[in-house]
């Protein structure tokens, strides 16, 4: 029989990505908290996807995963991560499990969270939440999409510092070629003396 577990607010499975474009390629990182009362550890992760169509998981030592396919539609709509005996994530301890995937075309997307502890106890992420209401004890993991190819926060190499970048690199190739031509230019004079 499964137990829930009260958890603090601030202990929450969260989604954090590394591009928030809809429609277009990122890396999502779901941090899973141990907060177990009786100190046991997670054994088990799931993940709900909306059925996408492109879907990497990163190895993790220590762990086996599980992709639910759907062969015939060509998407993912579920991922398990398992731990090995005497495995899984401690108390007092989080771990980062990451997905490569194609986001969906969708202004957000959400991803519904079932944590199972070696206790048996099973803590499910599936509260929606509503804007402008109380936070719920076990909100659903979450993204809001942006629109255009734009860079998420954890990517600290933004549109911005790409620009400023592309500037730096032709200034640097213009005095490059300048000092090309000045030494072909002092070649050809000390050439011309002999």
């Amino acid at each position: 029989m499964a137990v829930m577990v009260s958890a603090p607010a601030w202990a929450h499975v969260t989604v954090v990505a590394d591009n928030t474009a809809a429609g277009q390629h990122s890396i999502l990182t779901f941090s899973v908290p141990n907060e177990s009362d009786n100190a046991s550890p997670t054994t088990q992760l799931s993940i709900s996807l909306p059925n996408l169509t492109s879907v990497s998981v990163e190895a993790m030592p220590g762990w086996t995963v599980r992709l639910d396919r759907d062969l015939r539609a060509g998407t993912v709509g579920n991922i398990t991560w398992t731990a090995a005996p005497g495995g899984g994530v401690g108390p007092d301890q989080f771990s980062e499990f990451r997905v490569a995937v194609k986001l969906p075309d969708t202004a957000t997307v959400s991803f519904p969270a079932t944590q199972t502890y070696a206790d048996g106890t099973v803590v499910r992420w599936d509260e929606p939440t509503v804007r402008g209401g109380p936070e719920p004890e076990r909100p659903v993991p979450m993204l809001t999409l942006t629109t255009g190819q734009q860079r998420g926060d954890q990517d600290f190499h933004g549109p911005m510092s790409t620009v400023a970048a592309d500037s730096v690199a032709r200034w640097l190739a213009g005095a490059a070629m300048g000092v090309a031509v000045l030494a072909a230019g002092l070649t050809f004079v000390l050439v011309r003396r002999r």
